[in-house]
């Protein structure tokens, strides 16, 4: 069962990631290169070089929990993602395979204020 949500951080992993790596090798990357704790209930992104296989990593009560999916065609964009950490809706469109090209917030329309005298 896919226990994340909203309420968990998440971290991408800078560079690419030996996807043959498992528990171990992988909270090894997220101590000396991520600086951070595999144990601390964060959940650690890794992507490997063609960008074709994801893995996280999370830390639940009494043990690490490895989700691992593999993409039959196309790849996981990361254009838009320019920080190691991620919102849980960057997630959900990583993992889902979509990618937000260009997103404009408009302002919306609101009618004048009626005055009463």
């Amino acid at each position: 069962m896919f226990s994340l949500g909203s309420s968990h951080r998440f971290y991408l992993y800078e560079g690419h990631c030996d996807m043959r790596k498992s528990f171990d090798g992988l909270c090894g990357l997220v101590v000396s290169v991520m600086q951070r704790q595999p144990t601390s209930g964060e959940v650690f992104v890794f992507l490997n070089r063609s960008r074709t296989h994801i893995k996280l990593l999370h830390w639940e009560h009494g043990g690490f929990v490895l989700y691992y999916k593999r993409l039959e065609g196309g790849t996981f964009g990361t254009s838009s993602l320019k920080k190691c950490e991620l919102s849980w809706s960057d997630l959900v469109l990583l993992v889902e395979g979509v990618q937000v090209v260009k997103s404009i917030q408009r302002k919306r329309y609101s009618l004048p204020q009626k005055q009463l005298f």
